[in-house]
């Protein structure tokens, strides 16, 4: 063994080698940046290079990329509020208000610190369990699996808020949207109204960004003012690291925390962030800056995330089974250059998985280190005026979420879940709840039936089954003994106690009415296909229900009330537009799309929003949508990435008769 990890040492220590882990960390840096694309994504663009490339060499870019993607993809979602991959979400709730208060340096400090401390971590557990993983693996079955999801959702109760009815509301309707399209039982199709796309279920890139990037965007651009208040980024960088050392032991739970979910097949890094912010707020005192800027909030997800590509590692190379979809992309990559995932690898080609180990080892400790360096330069985007900056993000997100099937539902698909969390906001049902039942709905589904399917309901008695059901029943004790008095609402400042309540009351009945609807399609199912989105149905219908009543008889008082149209930051500034005002925007940019194709569009409303909301001046305006398309059909160009194509452009190609 100590041969192997020496041999190991020396190949990743030569020229070659890191040339290309270099590479690899550079090119993960440019793929993270980018909101929604994520390791699939730029894993995939590395496949196409590797024909032909040493084993080892071609190994080192993808151990690379992989390592540095969860520490990128933090930019946007500090500096923007824009999930930049579905491990970054949980991130978003504390670092982007620490971005919006001028505390942007600190925050990306703190994260950057904690992603490298994460990814050290998840190396070091790689090194020590690559030889005793395998029982340990080999212990969870699918009942185990779905406790562990059930350990996720066990977290709802600390994103509620003020109002539990509306947190567990929030959840189910997470639950059922992710439920949509073919049942894994009998593959049967639930609440797709015969529609092709929905059978395949919505796309978490679509969902994330339109829950948390379009309702955001929106908000700021009502403001018209820069996301910083202070055009100065201080000294907060030393800050953010002391941060980390400060709350050291926090960061050590998440990033085993991170190791351990890494390692179980098909959970992945959609999980990981929100079971470490969770226990963060879980295991706080004083829980009454979550949500609002606190470090914490940053610190526990982004050492899980990191941490957790180490553990992905273990499964991945011991016995070829992907824990996440970015490492089902890297099995290929291995097989493509003659690397077959398996027990010889911890055998007789041991020296090849510790290459792996150090190889990733040294990427988070250069890509943390890259990170640092760009982002004085990246954070001061929070100091442009967002009338500039809102054009422009809108269109990266339209172009990144055409890429979740390159269908031009998407775009529409973004845009329903952008109205449903733009309605989430505005009346305070919990975001990070419905994002957290979106993610476990298909997980839990189909390990809930495999559990049944293969141990009856016996497999409630299993071991397993039996301690992750007790740690979430002391996670739930610890969260509701040390919840305070008057509770925090993650997503709001305050409570607010609007007086006209018929706004809210029309969105809470929208969501009886989808429960409703649930319900009545999961009777048209057989007992398999339509047992689980008809129990969350029926389950949710009573929580909406118990919030619609509240509010439809004027309960004033209750925590249920809220309306950030009250209490939110743009309340008191003049010349302040309605939400409708800047949605018509959003929604001409895709009718424009699905008219004359993504890049026509493009030009007509970044033109016609810079001149008209920001009063930009022409030449002004031909620079920046200038370099707007060139750098898309560039970045489309290198990543064989697609534009959408509107109608009049296939109706251009169609053969016209002659004569």
């Amino acid at each position: 063994m100590l041969e192997a990890m020496m041999t190991a040492l020396a190949t990743v220590a030569s020229g070659t080698h890191l040339l290309y882990l270099v590479g690899g960390v550079l090119l993960g840096l440019a793929v993270g940046i980018f909101p929604g694309l994520g390791g699939i994504v730029g894993l995939s663009l590395c496949l196409p290079f590797l024909y032909g490339m040493d084993p080892i060499s071609a190994l080192a870019m993808l151990v690379g990329l992989v390592a540095v993607i969860p520490t990128s993809d933090t930019f946007t979602s500090v500096l923007m509020g824009i999930p930049g991959s579905s491990a970054s979400q949980a991130t978003v709730l504390d670092g982007f208000p620490l971005a919006k208060k001028g505390h942007a340096a600190r925050a990306l400090g703190a994260a950057f610190t904690a992603s490298l401390f994460g990814g050290l971590f998840g190396a070091i557990v790689l090194t020590v369990f690559v030889l005793i993983a395998r029982p340990v693996i080999l212990a969870f079955g699918s009942a185990e699996l779905f406790m562990l999801a059930v350990l996720g959702l066990s977290m709802v109760g600390v994103l509620a808020g003020n109002s539990l009815t509306k947190g567990l509301s929030a959840c189910g309707i997470g639950l059922l949207l992710g439920s949509i399209g073919g049942a894994p039982a009998t593959g049967e199709f639930r609440m797709s109204m015969d529609v092709p796309y929905l059978m395949d279920g919505l796309k978490l890139v679509i969902v994330g960004l339109g829950i948390f990037a379009i309702p955001e965007i929106i908000d700021l651009a009502r403001q018209n003012r820069a996301i910083s208040k202070s055009a100065s980024l201080g000294s907060g960088w030393l800050d953010g690291a002391k941060d980390m050392i400060r709350h050291k032991w926090l960061c050590v739970r998440c990033a085993i925390a991170g190791c351990l979910v890494g390692a179980l097949p098909g959970l992945g890094g959609s999980v990981v962030d929100w079971i470490a912010y969770g226990h963060a707020v879980q295991s706080s005192k004083d829980k009454s800056q979550y949500g609002k800027g606190d470090i914490r909030g940053v610190l526990a997800p982004e050492s899980a995330n990191n941490a957790k590509e180490g553990g992905g590692l273990i499964p991945t190379l011991l016995f070829g089974i992907p824990g996440s979809g970015s490492m089902a992309v890297f099995i290929g990559g291995m097989i493509l250059i003659g690397m077959e995932p398996g027990p010889a690898l911890v055998g007789a080609e041991l020296n090849i998985t510790y290459t792996i180990v150090w190889s990733l080892a040294l990427a988070n400790v250069v890509g943390a280190g890259l990170c640092l360096f760009l982002s004085p330069a990246v954070a001061r985007l929070t100091t442009i005026p967002y009338s500039y900056l809102a054009p422009f993000m809108i269109t990266i997100i339209c172009f990144a979420a055409f890429q979740a099937t390159r269908d031009l539902n998407d775009l529409l698909a973004l845009l329903g879940v952008s109205l449903l969390g733009i309605g989430m906001k505005r009346f305070g049902w919990p975001r990070p709840a419905f994002l957290i039942g979106f993610v476990l709905s298909g997980t839990a589904e189909t390990y809930l039936y495999q559990s049944v399917q293969f141990y009856n309901w016996g497999f409630l008695t299993r071991p397993g089954v039996l301690i992750i059901g007790a740690l979430i029943v002391l996670s739930l004790w610890v969260s509701m003994r040390k919840k305070p008095e008057n509770p925090v609402e993650h997503e709001e400042e305050e409570i607010s106690h609007a007086t006209n309540l018929k706004p809210q009351a029309i969105f809470a009945g929208v969501v009886v009415l989808f429960f409703a609807f649930g319900l009545l399609d999961a009777t048209s199912q057989s007992f398999l296909g339509g047992v689980f989105s008809g129990s969350v149905s029926a389950v949710m219908l009573a929580f909406s229900s118990i919030v619609f009543y509240k509010l439809a008889t004027n309960k004033v008082d209750d925590p249920v009330n809220y309306d950030h149209e009250h209490v939110g930051d743009h309340v008191g500034m003049e010349d302040v537009q309605s939400i409708s005002h800047y949605l018509f925007w959003f929604v001409s940019f895709i009718a424009g799309i699905a008219l004359v194709g993504f890049l026509p569009a493009l030009f007509v409303f970044m033109t016609t929003y810079l001149r008209t909301k920001a009063k930009a001046s022409w030449v002004r305006i031909a620079i920046l949508v200038a370099c707007t398309l060139g750098g898309l059909t560039a970045l489309a160009h290198i990543m064989v990435l697609d534009f959408p194509r509107g109608y009049l452009q296939y109706l251009i190609e169609l053969p016209w008769p002659i004569g």
